[in-house]
């Protein structure tokens, strides 16, 4: 009913600029106005990874609590777990406004925010308040400005260990300029073994060990993919998330802000991302848990996911146009098809269509 009534508001926020519409979100969420579910989640979609237990695997991305103002919100309306930031150590404003755009014929979005947040001070200080329990990953980036980059990514491991359950290191957002060129295999070889060093420093001076992910971008050339994922092995790295928004606009119905610049969010990134999923599933052998991102707006797309290789998966702009009901119909979804394949929980799903997945990805790499 709660969510119901939630669901209601969407005509009326998107009447809204939808930066706009956030914040009213937001500040709705810290006021305590939002659906909670009525009951626990079933047993079949919990699962341990890294440590944690996850009650679902379905969690928000980065970008929709960018500084870590409503966390515990978040668990509360269902989610098996949050995720704040992009975080710099210093505040920043990002890119000039206008800079998020609805392309409703796609179900999509565009922005090109820039990780405006308020920087690590702040974020921290919330985090600190959060009361004990549930999972909460802090995604860490570099100001623009950084005379070193990378040492910006220190900073932010070190500064939320405290707090965070688990990192994100985001070098895969397309708008902040060089931030995609950590992703060649030489810069990423540098920046993860600056960054394991420094985790390294850190338990040895007494801080917890935190799991570190990597997200990686949609748009990877096809040679690169293979290679950036040897890399991240031989790092060991905790998980891998794929993926970021893309800057491809092919196939798209809307003409209004089509040509904006900007990462592409929503429906049609969920082929592409699901596809590299299952590839990146193959090239890692299903060692590594992966957290599937992109286009997630339908309990069968979740599913999609699971099966394509992710243990975990996270969504955004699906609850721009369809609601906090979302996430219910999502949970129904996997235990439908945890149901469907007869087996005990939603681990014994992960992977089972990578290959085939990993296979269609690779005839539309060779195809563009």
């Amino acid at each position: 009913m709660i969510s119901g009534l939630a669901d209601l508001a969407l005509p009326f926020l998107r009447a809204l600029d939808p930066e706009h519409a956030h914040e009213l979100t937001l500040k709705a969420m810290e006021a305590g106005l939002y659906p909670r579910p009525l009951e626990g989640d079933d047993a079949r979609l919990a699962q341990n990874i890294w440590g944690l237990d996850f009650p679902n695997p379905i969690g928000i991305a980065a970008g929709f609590d960018k500084d870590a103002r409503v966390p515990q919100a978040i668990l509360d309306s269902g989610f098996g777990f949050a995720e704040v930031g992009t975080l710099t150590p210093r505040p920043q404003t990002g890119n000039p406004r206008p800079r998020v755009f609805r392309l409703p014929e796609d179900r999509a979005m565009i922005n090109r925010l820039g990780f405006n947040n308020g920087g690590h001070a702040r974020a921290l200080a919330r985090l600190a308040r959060r009361k004990p329990g549930g999972i909460v990953g802090v995604n860490i980036g570099y100001n623009k400005d950084a005379m070193d980059p990378q040492a910006d990514y220190l900073a932010g491991l070190e500064t939320f260990s405290p707090v965070a359950d688990y990192f994100t290191v985001n070098i895969s957002s397309p708008n902040t300029p060089g931030l995609r060129d950590l992703q060649a295999p030489g810069e990423l070889d540098k920046l993860l073994a600056r960054l394991m060093a420094k985790r390294d420093a850190l338990v040895q001076a007494g801080s917890p060990s935190r799991p570190i992910t990597v997200k990686i971008s949609p748009d990877l050339a096809a040679d690169d993919i293979a290679p950036i994922c040897e890399r991240l092995v031989a790092h060991g790295v905790d998980g891998i998330i794929v993926s970021n928004t893309t800057l491809d606009r092919a196939g798209l119905k809307s003409s209004e802000h089509v040509n904006e610049a900007g990462g592409l969010s929503g429906a049609p990134l969920y082929e592409p991302s699901t596809g590299l999923l299952g590839k990146v599933y193959v090239l890692t052998q299903g060692q590594i848990p992966l957290i599937g991102v992109g286009g997630i707006s339908t309990g069968k797309a979740a599913l999609g996911k699971i099966e394509a290789g992710a243990s975990l998966v996270q969504l955004y702009t699906g609850l721009v146009y369809e609601g906090p009901g979302l996430i219910p119909r999502i949970k129904k979804a996997l235990i439908g098809g945890i149901e469907r394949a007869g087996v005990s929980s939603i681990a014994g799903l992960v992977g089972k269509k990578a290959e085939s997945w990993a296979a269609k990805a690779q005839t539309e790499r060779k195809q563009s």
